[in-house]
């Protein structure tokens, strides 16, 4: 796999993630969906420049130009709930893409420390052939990642893959290397060290669901 770091850089992106990680102005939730929207922005910008490209011709007032442009065989899927702002920020700007969506959740059983990961909700159209882009916020363990794709495999076989993710654990980054192939590509935001026994990245950010809307009652 092919992992794209943009922390291994400095740029406006540190402010958005030192928003994102603040525990006061994530008490604002709009802003908090706006910050990942923006991230995604960032991710998507930096993922476009390994895509195929195309010259076009378009008619200006005054003439023709020839611009390259970008294939349109994008098809956007996002991970819910916490998926849906990064989902918004990818599609400002791959704005023709086909659009995908999926449910993952951890599901505790009698040990609130060990869960599985549960998928119920899928919508997806053909991905025969396409540039799958797969979308959450948080990459802990991996194990919600994989399973989306495992669950998207009846749909056809993408001819790329890109993971976009904003933060991870370097378990989740060393987990999804591992189990997706090698020409496929990882792009976040940035690193963190370690999971916590719960499963959370450290230092993290917290429920990036939550975070943006509202607390949910745990069964």
């Amino acid at each position: 796999m092919h992992i794209h770091n943009l922390s291994e850089e400095n740029s406006i992106l540190n402010t958005f993630i030192a928003e994102i990680r603040d525990v006061n102005i994530q008490k604002d939730s709009m802003r908090f969906r706006r910050n990942i929207e923006r991230v995604g922005e960032i991710l998507g910008y930096e993922m476009s420049k390994s895509l195929s490209f195309n010259s076009k011709n378009v008619v200006t007032p005054l003439g023709n130009c020839d611009i390259d442009l970008p294939e349109s065989d994008i098809v956007l899927c996002s991970i819910l709930r916490a998926g849906v702002p990064l989902h918004n920020g990818l599609l400002n700007y791959f704005d023709a893409a086909e659009n995908a969506f999926i449910s993952a959740y951890r599901h505790h059983k009698e040990n609130p420390d060990t869960f599985e990961i549960i998928v119920e909700y899928l919508a997806c159209p053909s991905l025969e052939g396409k540039t799958l882009i797969l979308a959450d916020p948080m990459l802990a363990t991996g194990q919600s990642m994989l399973a989306t794709f495992e669950a998207l495999k009846p749909f056809g076989t993408p001819k790329s893959v890109h993971l976009i993710s904003i933060v991870g654990a370097q378990e989740g980054v060393d987990y999804v290397s591992k189990n997706f192939t090698e020409d496929s590509h990882l792009w976040i935001a940035t690193i963190d060290p370690k999971l916590n026994d719960k499963g959370y990245i450290v230092p993290g950010i917290g429920d990036a669901g939550d975070l943006a809307y509202g607390q949910k009652v745990q069964h």
